[in-house]
């Protein structure tokens, strides 16, 4: 509405300005040699706008000749753009559905399209790589590597062929330079944590892994990799910290204190680390150097209490108090570990063991004995070292499967619980 206003009130000023010099009169005279030519002010002035409309008209009409040939290549690369997106999008469906040969027609008619662009490289290595064509692939992987605005596309490309192939030298190569190219990436730092569990490379492992138990193995093997060997304490405290209940970090910990003239520290480690999860193994260290069979039971009595009910301290102190010949002890150990129901087959080993020391071999003996055995029989088995992945009983705790080469798979366990991989 205002807009109109103003053209109105223009057109009125336009309407009296010419009413206004009509009325003043005049003429103009225009002389060129001989002639001469007589208007009035009026119709000159009505000639000069005239002539100034069909010069504008002129011009304008050149100025459209001239910028016809941009404006049509304009119109021909929006429509070669429509096409090439919507090319795009076939091969992307196309993609999804896993019909190689379609995708690669699409990528095709979108590269002529609209050019190597790093979205058409991308769908040509995904293409090409569906169909079975990873060395076309990895051109096209390649050509986005040298792209500035496309290379952490091409690396990530290249680096899963690596880890394919397990191709591990090139794929931690292409770690590295895709982690310069594009630093903090979640998915690569997964994947080079991937890489360093399978190089075995420990160290690298525990750098890039989340804080937590999780860390515990991890820094144990680190430790085993270590040549400075302050360096390797300090990687078992850290491993020792990290999961007080990982029984291989404790013990390694511990030995390293007692290499280093720190007894005391060393014991103070292993009861730590019964508190937190009693394993047989943290008993035998605990013990060592203890040869009485009286001394022994107490120092289990001293281990224990900072646990004393769970099932691995009841059969501890069950077992040396009788070899002690504390008859009494051990069977009110043992009759407690039996009553939580989580009994295995190495309680009902040491009660039959409790009832020789008790009443030797005499009939009473040998019957309370044989009820004992034949409990044992049917138990469950003791826990010891399994990999989850391959289900290989092991001698001991390691950071990967000697059998299977998993990494990480290798816990305590027992068919009571499901095994849990350490690390």
């Amino acid at each position: 509405m205002r807009s109109a206003l103003v053209y109105l009130a223009l057109l009125a000023l336009g309407v009296a300005g010419v009413l206004y010099m009509s009325k003043l009169g005049g003429s103009v005279e225009i002389r060129v040699a001989d002639y001469e030519i007589t208007l009035h002010f009026a119709i000159a002035l009505l000639i000069l706008a005239i002539v100034f409309a069909a010069l504008h008209l002129v011009f304008s009409i050149i100025g459209r000749l001239r910028r016809a040939p941009h404006h049509l290549r304009i119109r021909r690369d929006a429509k070669r753009r429509a096409e090439g997106d919507a090319a795009v999008t076939r091969a992307l469906l196309a993609l999804a559905a896993g019909s190689a040969d379609k995708a690669r027609i699409e990528v095709r008619r979108a590269r002529d399209r609209l050019g190597e662009t790093p979205q058409t490289l991308v769908l040509l290595a995904e293409a090409e790589r569906l169909a079975g064509r990873e060395d076309a692939a990895t051109e096209a992987f390649l050509k986005l590597s040298q792209r500035d605005d496309a290379k952490f596309l091409g690396l990530r490309g290249l680096l899963r062929q690596a880890i394919q192939r397990e191709d591990w030298p090139t794929a931690q190569r292409l770690a590295r330079e895709a982690e310069e190219a594009q630093p903090g990436a979640a998915w690569l730092r997964q994947e080079r944590e991937t890489l360093a569990l399978r190089t075995r490379d420990w160290r690298e492992a525990l750098a890039l892994s989340a804080p937590g138990v999780g860390q515990a193995p991890l820094a144990l093997a680190a430790a085993a990799q270590e040549t400075d060997p302050s360096r390797a304490q300090d990687l078992e405290r850290q491993a020792f910290q990290a999961d007080r209940g990982f029984a291989p970090a404790a013990l390694a910990y511990a030995n390293r204190l007692r290499r280093v003239a720190s007894a005391k520290r060393a014991r103070e480690v292993l009861r730590d680390a019964w508190k937190a999860s009693p394993h047989p193994d943290l008993a035998e260290a605990y013990l060592e150097g203890e040869s009485e069979p009286l001394a022994r039971a107490r120092a289990a009595e001293q281990l224990v209490q900072v646990n004393p009910k769970h099932p691995e301290s009841l059969l501890l102190v069950g077992r040396l108090a009788t070899a002690a010949a504390l008859t009494g002890r051990a069977r009110q150990e043992l009759d407690a570990l039996v009553a939580t129901g989580q009994a295995d087959r190495r309680a009902f080993i040491a009660l039959s063991d409790l009832e020789e020391a008790e009443h030797g071999d005499s009939p009473e003996g040998r019957a309370a004995q044989a009820k004992w055995l034949r409990l044992a029989a049917t138990a469950p088995p003791e826990p010891r070292w399994r990999c989850a992945s391959c289900g290989t009983d092991q001698e001991a705790w390691a950071p990967s499967c000697p059998r299977c080469g998993a990494a990480g798979t290798i816990a305590w366990t027992s068919p009571q619980t499901l095994p849990v991989a350490a690390g």
